[in-house]
């Protein structure tokens, strides 16, 4: 059975190790001078080098040769996700005490030590700071945020970096040569930028792709066929589509998302495509700014092909349309997805925005003069619509018909708004939720848009929605009282089944 690249060219030596120079140039001027610390702490991203540069260190420190195929009973690795209790970690202090077999020092290799539980964190803390003198711990984790201070201010500390594009680029041709895998450099880069800084995960790709490419019909690794493996927009789409929003062709822009959405594209990975295009012209190009701060949250969007549409197409989007001149399909198509999303918004929005540079007082052409007959008419439906409004909601909300239509197509939703009770006054809708966390969830942009959508299905439009961690109040005067005296209360019907 073949073994993976990424196996097969792990670095054996601290010299071999790309993209770390700050971290191996430290390590090995220590071990030249003998200067061995009892614990060391490798944080950073994944498949940079971390377990590797542990691996070397244990057999340096050891004047050991470094060979992944042979063990030594005096390195011993620990895989913190499966042995993270404090009974695995009093074991561990047990061992410890023993005097190493062959080796001058004994290296435990403690991997994802993040995951190990808060009372093993303080079974090993005094380990850790006063080992016996054969000892020396090395920790590796991703999530360094996730371990105590404790732990950390009793180690050295070395931060792994994400590797660069051109280091991957250049390590990834080095391999391809080695094993004799045809890649254009074109595919080699774009291997290098899908990898986000790993150089674990770009040459497994590269692993993967070679099986693709028959190197006997002498086939190559090209970037259509990554774009096609990996469901990539190609780069030209791209380059057209931020053309599109420059010249403001919001026809061109709709037909060429069309096309992507049509070729199964994601919108998430078309948008990542485009943020990282963007972030590479952004010196020459600091007008795209906007749009790359906007691009940013259409991956937290319930409807992310609608947001991006929305996005691009309001970048795209004539400052000042003609007004004589209808707008084209495409620009409906723009128009109408932005007030789909904007009925997840406030209904009511103002309606006139004042200029700071204006004067606050009127100019004397501008004093405005008695309503017409016609004004007072429109101001007059418009309240009387209001009113309508609220009294059509008053008749037509139904608690338990709500209650149902999310059971049927929002079963989270659901499984909260089931517990809450509720209070109509007017155009207010205010849930009692009982407690915070039920309240927390309501408010969250995930279930609050669900929520609106569910009133609108069931006929209900316009309502204000509050939330409030707490029980109903008493509809009783003299409970609600008595309630407010005891510090709150629950009212309950005492009356028989």
């Amino acid at each position: 059975m073949s073994k993976a690249l990424y196996r097969k060219y792990r670095s054996k030596t601290l010299d071999e190790v790309i993209g770390q120079k700050h971290i191996t140039d430290i390590l090995s001027r220590a071990i030249s001078q003998g200067r061995v610390s009892h614990a060391y702490l490798l944080t950073g991203p994944r498949g940079v080098g971390k377990t590797s540069v542990a691996r070397i260190l244990a057999h340096e420190i050891n004047n050991l040769p470094y060979d992944e195929e042979n063990t030594n009973l005096d390195i011993i690795e620990i895989d913190a996700a499966s042995n993270n209790g404090v009974e695995d970690v009093r074991d561990l202090r047990e061992k410890v005490q023993i005097a190493p077999i062959s080796a001058s020092k004994k290296v435990y290799i403690i991997d994802e030590v993040h995951m190990l539980s808060k009372a093993a964190f303080n079974a090993l803390l005094k380990t850790l700071e006063e080992p016996p003198e054969h000892i020396v711990f090395i920790l590796a984790t991703t999530n360094v945020e996730k371990l105590p201070a404790t732990i950390i201010s009793r180690t050295q500390r070395f931060s792994f970096r994400p590797i660069s594009v051109d280091d991957a680029t250049k390590h990834l041709a080095h391999i391809a040569k080695q094993e004799d895998i045809k890649v254009t450099d074109e595919a080699l880069k774009l291997i290098a930028q899908r990898s986000d800084g790993s150089f674990r995960d770009s040459i497994s790709l590269l692993d993967q792709l070679a099986s693709l490419a028959d190197t006997n019909d002498k086939k190559t690794i090209t970037a259509k066929l990554i774009e096609d493996t990996l469901g990539l927009a190609p780069n030209e789409v791209i380059d057209q589509l931020l053309d599109a929003v420059e010249n403001h062709n919001v026809d061109k822009l709709v037909e060429l998302l069309n096309n992507t959405f049509n070729d199964g594209i994601s919108s998430t990975v078309l948008v990542t495509q485009l943020t990282s295009k963007i972030r590479d012209q952004i010196s020459d190009k600091p007008q795209l700014l906007t749009l790359l701060d906007s691009l940013i949250d259409v991956a937290k969007s319930p409807q992310p092909q609608l947001k991006l549409l929305s996005v691009l197409g309001l970048a795209a989007f004539p400052k000042q349309p003609p007004k004589s001149v209808a707008l084209s399909a495409p620009m409906r198509e723009v128009t109408a997805s932005i007030a789909e999303l904007e009925k997840q918004a406030t209904l009511d929005q103002p309606l006139d925005v004042v200029s700071l540079s204006d004067p606050l007082e009127p100019k004397s052409d501008q004093v405005p003069g008695p309503l017409s007959d016609l004004e007072r008419s429109r101001i007059t439906k418009g309240n009387e619509s209001s009113s309508n409004q609220k009294e059509a909601n008053n008749k037509i909300f139904d608690w338990d018909k709500l209650i149902k239509y999310t059971r049927e197509n929002y079963i989270a939703l659901f499984s909260v708004l089931s517990k809450c009770s509720y209070e109509l006054s007017d155009s207010d809708l205010t849930l009692y939720t009982n407690n915070k966390f039920y309240k927390k969830k309501l408010d969250d942009a995930k279930y609050r848009p669900l929520l609106d959508k569910s009133l609108q299905e069931i006929g209900v439009y316009g309502l204000d929605i509050h939330t409030i961690a707490t029980t109903s109040p008493p509809k009783d005067s003299q409970a609600a009282a008595i309630a407010a005296i005891m510090g709150g209360g629950e009212e309950v019907s005492l009356e028989p089944a």
